[in-house]
């Protein structure tokens, strides 16, 4: 007859694992409530609950791609039917093709657009708020590109005017913003700079093939390829905008038609 040992015991652990004790019967007058409740239903009921007060989180146009997509998103809403397919503004003026423009209205447009680039730049280079230096020698910078051209037009026997209140008014408006509010600053930045690599190109190229005899002037110049610049503000924009809530983001955005209206006044100049 086999001798068993623990190891050839039908059910080893049997042996190593204590005997169960009989369950503790407690007195039904004893339980709470909620204790009867069986286990299974009250997680289906804390899954219901979970669900019902979770919304699914709402997905901004272009946010899956960066802060920057969300802003040109906007700001290509703005534009008339006419200057992109994404337009939904209606002209109240005419076309480009159809302007008219004279070397004084021009000449007054260069002075206060380089007021606002002046201003720009001197913000961030002071950086009151620690990341507007994150925008210093970008590249992008148009103020010693303007100075420039307006001593060309001097030479030309062009007098130069005074800055007017367009510039003045934006160059005083971006001021306050840059002291009290950091987030709609940058909406002015972005789409001053971004909208003079765009659609400013092309109004310069029009106006000097009216006025100019095709001369491009050096505000329409960059000092490399200027993708590659536009992409590197790109990354840095995106990354300071990571650390700003969801409503910080959207009081950004609604800046963009203060920026419109503001550059709206400047490019009218050269019809003037």
């Amino acid at each position: 007859m086999a001798i068993r040992t623990p190891l050839s015991h039908p059910n080893p652990k049997s042996l190593l694992s204590p005997k169960p004790k009989s369950p503790i019967k407690i007195p039904s007058f004893l339980v709470l409530p909620s204790a009867r409740v069986p286990m299974r239903r009250t997680a289906m009921v804390v899954s219901a609950a979970t669900t019902e007060e979770m919304p699914k989180k709402k997905r901004y146009p272009g946010e899956s791609k960066g802060f920057v997509e969300e802003m040109r998103f906007v700001a290509m809403k703005l534009h008339t039917k006419d200057q992109a397919k994404e337009g939904e503004k209606e002209s109240n003026s005419a076309p480009i093709a159809k302007w008219e423009p004279t070397i004084e209205g021009y000449l007054r447009f260069l002075v206060d657009s380089k007021v606002v680039y002046d201003k720009l730049e001197s913000i961030v280079d002071k950086a009151s708020c620690p990341w507007y230096a994150e925008f210093r020698n970008t590249g992008l910078e148009r103020s010693e590109k303007l100075a420039k051209d307006l001593e060309w037009f001097k030479a030309q026997g062009h007098a130069i005017p005074e800055p007017s209140s367009p510039g003045v008014s934006y160059a005083h408006h971006l001021e306050e913003l840059s002291e009290k509010d950091p987030q709609a600053f940058i909406c002015h930045f972005y789409n001053v700079y971004f909208a003079h690599s765009a659609g400013g190109r092309m109004i310069g190229k029009k106006v000097a093939e009216k006025i100019l005899d095709k001369k491009e002037l050096e505000f329409y110049k960059w000092d490399g390829e200027l993708s590659q610049l536009l992409q590197n503000v790109r990354e840095k924009l995106n990354q300071v905008a990571n650390s700003w809530s969801r409503e910080e983001k959207n009081h950004c955005l609604e800046e963009t038609e203060k920026s419109f209206k503001y550059s709206g006044e400047i490019l009218r100049l050269i019809l003037s």
